[in-house]
């Protein structure tokens, strides 16, 4: 495997001369008081008059960053899931300080950035690190929001650090990875222990200095270079599940920075990654649920019980696992990964009931495409899992030996019998990881605006008492919460609008709107 360069070290001045290119608040166990989009505000919580005003929109000033067109590209990059034609994007690379924990404010890593929208006005887009890249995250949303609010606004989705084409990471073997996201819970931890040690001492060998420097507290900061690069007093974001965190930080750190923030679920902020998983497995099977609903309810090839097709599934490639043409094996696992990933895009539904009822029938292709993003590296896109699992464990601090590890996996499992034992199993990727020396980064801080926070009651990613405890930590929190199911709310009718009028209008929702599924 080759290695990956040691990062060019530059002081900040030299670096400054150079780049060019670029909620409703409730308690943790109940849900919170919730009123219509136009009905009285919620009585759960005393009344405070706000600190901080909401910014009012800021036009780019002067800028070196070197945007070009990249329609064509973008549009093959996004293969069979095309947007309108009447969307145009232009893409650009910046320079940010890489920031090390052993080399403070030095070394340099790029950023990815596309543009897409005709409005004068930016709106940065981050999404989850282990999701689509930002720049094709935000061409794909562009297309399901209000046509005015591209006229006003013109979405800028970021690759976080070391992933998509921000010099993204590639450091994890193939077979490695294969059994991080493979092996069968139900067969011990220590296979997949074993994976994660290789994982680990790999990236330290390809990575070097910048193994610590991919975390979301130094994302916040990339935030903030593109701001200064695009002449900005404040910069506006919107921020998609995990990557709500970064926008969340850069708030906390940058509170006389930011504009207009918009959080579309948020990742419970709790120290114990355990229970934090737990929550997650929750999340899963309930959007399983909902998934079997909505599958009963078209007539999907999947029958009456789409749950039990599932289980069904795994049980039947436990014994006999189906290799498909890309050359990957779907086994009980895997599967049970693939659905979980179709599971969070809600858009998808169809396309994720045809494919499990295909790989009931001995085709495995339809439904390995789910995670072949997260397993298959290739000239063209880096293997998703890579700077997922750096940046995912440089975030936590928790580490558990091998006994704990067991322990939780059966706990999880017994309590979530479909996703539990999988989704615990993430415990033991970061077991081997060196642990982090840095305090974890507070997501709120006193001095921000307003910030809407989206939550959605059924989310198999950022489940939504998870968001409820991240939104009590944000003192500006705003929660829309939506009633629908799937990973992030944009798109709903009811939401989309309250988002556009925030952004677009200046009208800052009541703390605790519903909206309805």
């Amino acid at each position: 495997m080759p290695r990956r360069g040691r990062a060019r070290r530059l002081t900040v001045a030299a670096l400054a001369g150079g780049l060019i290119l670029a909620g409703c608040t409730a308690g943790p166990s109940t849900r919170p008081a919730v009123v219509e989009n136009d009905g009285p505000a919620p009585s759960g919580q005393p009344t405070t008059p706000r600190q901080v005003p909401l910014p009012g929109l800021e036009e780019p000033g002067a800028s070196d960053i070197a945007w070009a067109d990249c329609g064509p590209e973008t549009r093959a990059r996004l293969g069979d899931r095309q947007v309108p034609g009447t969307l145009d994007f232009s893409c650009a690379r910046i320079t940010t300080t890489l920031d090390a924990p052993d080399l403070p404010r030095r070394g340099i890593t790029r950023m990815a950035l596309l543009k897409v929208g005709t409005g004068p006005i930016p709106l940065a887009v981050v999404n989850d690190v282990d999701g689509e890249p930002g720049t094709l995250y935000a061409a794909r949303l562009a297309a399901r929001l209000p046509e005015a609010l591209l006229r006003k606004f013109h979405l800028i989705g970021i690759d976080r650090r070391g992933t998509g084409d921000s010099d993204a990471v590639r450091c994890i073997p193939s077979e490695v990875r294969a059994t991080l996201l493979g092996h069968d819970p139900e067969r011990g931890v220590e296979p997949a222990l074993d994976a994660a040690r290789t994982a680990g001492q790999q990236c330290a060998i390809n990575l070097e200095e910048e193994q610590g420097a991919l975390d979301s507290w130094r994302a916040a900061g990339d935030l903030d270079e593109l701001r200064q690069q695009l002449g900005l007093d404040r910069l506006s974001a919107l921020g998609h599940g995990e990557g709500s965190k970064v926008v969340a930080i850069y708030g906390a750190r940058y509170p006389d920075r930011v504009g207009r923030v918009v959080l579309d679920g948020v990742p419970d902020p709790s120290a114990d990654l355990a229970a934090v998983l737990d929550g997650v497995a929750g999340g899963a099977e309930a959007t399983l649920d909902a998934f079997a609903e909505d599958c009963a309810s078209r007539g999907c090839p999947l029958g009456a019980d789409a749950r039990a097709a599932v289980t069904s599934l795994a049980d039947q490639l436990a014994g006999a696992p189906l290799v498909t043409d890309s050359g990957v094996t779907l086994g009980r696992a895997l599967s049970l990964r693939a659905v979980l990933t179709g599971l969070a895009e809600r858009e998808r539904w169809p396309e994720l009931a045809d494919a499990i009822a295909a790989a009931r029938g001995g085709n495995g292709g339809p439904l390995t495409a789910f995670v072949e993003p997260y397993l298959l590296d290739s000239d063209v896109a880096a293997a998703r899992l890579d700077g997922a699992l750096a940046t995912r464990c440089n975030d936590t601090s928790t580490r558990l030996p091998a006994d704990q590890l067991t322990r939780v996996t059966g706990e999880l499992g017994t309590k979530h019998p479909v996703f539990g034992a999988l989704v615990a199993q993430e415990l033991t990727w970061c077991s081997p990881w060196p642990s982090r020396r840095e305090a974890l980064p507070e997501i709120g801080g006193d001095g921000a605006p307003p910030m809407v926070v989206v939550s959605t009651a059924t989310d198999p990613v950022t489940p939504e008492q998870g968001t409820i405890r991240a939104a009590e930590q944000i003192p500006s929190a705003v929660r829309i919460a939506w009633q629908g199911a799937g990973h992030g709310a944009l798109g709903s009718p009811c939401v989309t609008e309250a988002v556009r009028a925030f952004l677009a209008d200046g009208k800052v929702p009541r703390d605790g709107t519903l909206c309805p599924a």
